[in-house]
């Protein structure tokens, strides 16, 4: 049986960890990033939908040649996809990875 998954009198080390404040903090963190950005990115796209269900005209306006207001629209989710990729990445490289990497030391036994 491998230390690392060993029992002992507060739980196994990954109960421990996930029991610690620090893990907590890094959850938070986490989520404070992901549940509002996503909330956002869905009312983004629920918009789009129920613009292109409920007013076809206005997507069908022509903005320049063939390009029309839905189209421009359909393809900022794209952008908009990108966009919250690069943040939580820069988010992550900054603030998640560097507890998360302490946390793997405290596990392993080199903190």
């Amino acid at each position: 049986m491998s230390t690392t998954g060993e029992r002992s009198a507060g739980g196994t080390t990954y109960q421990r960890v996930q029991a610690s404040p620090e893990f907590g903090d890094l959850r938070r963190r986490l989520r404070r990033f992901v549940f509002p950005m996503s909330a956002l990115f869905l009312i983004w796209y629920l918009t789009y939908v129920l613009l292109a269900s409920y007013a076809p005209a206005f997507m069908a306006t022509k903005l320049a040649g063939n390009v029309t207001v839905g189209l421009l629209i359909g393809l900022l989710q794209f952008v908009s996809t990108f966009l919250i990729t690069t943040l939580y990445v820069r988010f992550a490289d900054r603030t998640l990875d560097p507890a998360a990497e302490r946390l793997r030391h405290e596990i392993e036994g080199e903190a």
